[in-house]
């Protein structure tokens, strides 16, 4: 087994310790606040958040401060999927651990990451996942779906919450170093239970459904 390979396997065992739940809700104010003084900030949709049960927040992906902005207005338990390259950067990698964050191995199986989701959705928890896996470039087109968030929500019978960021690309586009001001506004979709029509093949039921929460996310960018 190459290096490389020790090292991926490693993240992904590793069990990240978060911060207290009762020290991320008590952030999640000052989040918002932040956000409005830098980037004017707004919500729409927040009536459609479930309150309790099992839920998959899939955004489109702008910004390394999009799980800060989404999570920021779901006053519930969340926890995140992310590339478990970025848990090896010295303060993004204890940042991700203590905002609840699993790692993945992108473009690849990970059975570590996927238990642990599995065994929180069914408990009741939420997972953001961003299902592009890369940031948008500065024209913030969507890039092609991967079909894990659908595939997990399936699979727990757990609906999916889609998210739509807008603006974060002139904020903070991929490629610059720092953000800078300007005008961000997220929009939460109604939820999605994916589920097959009679007699569909599973496969073709996750492809389908990916378009359609693509296709939705889209819709308001």
């Amino acid at each position: 087994m190459g290096g490389g390979e020790g090292r991926r396997q490693g993240a992904a065992a590793h069990e990240p310790r978060h911060a207290p739940q009762w020290l991320l809700d008590a952030l999640r104010p000052a989040i918002r606040g932040l956000s409005r003084a830098v980037w004017r900030i707004s919500y729409r949709g927040t009536e459609n958040i479930p309150a309790e049960g099992g839920l998959i927040i899939a955004a489109n992906h702008q910004t390394y401060v999009d799980p800060f902005w989404v999570g920021s207005r779901v006053s519930r338990p969340v926890r995140y999927l992310a590339w478990n390259e970025a848990f090896k950067w010295p303060l993004a990698g204890k940042v991700l651990e203590l905002l609840g964050a699993w790692p993945i191995v992108l473009d690849r199986g990970n059975p570590t990451a996927h238990k642990r989701s599995l065994q929180w959705l069914r408990a009741g928890g939420a997972v953001m996942i961003f299902p592009e896996g890369q940031r948008a470039y500065a024209d913030a087109k969507l890039s092609r779906f991967k079909a894990g968030a659908v595939r997990l929500a399936l699979e727990a019978g757990v609906p999916v919450l889609p998210v739509t960021i807008r603006g974060g690309q002139g904020v903070w586009p991929r490629g610059q170093r720092l953000p800078r001001t300007g005008r961000v506004e997220i929009v939460f979709h109604p939820p999605r239970l994916p589920a097959p029509l009679p007699g569909e093949d599973p496969r073709h039921c996750v492809q389908r459904e990916t378009e359609a929460l693509a296709a939705v996310i889209k819709s308001a960018l």
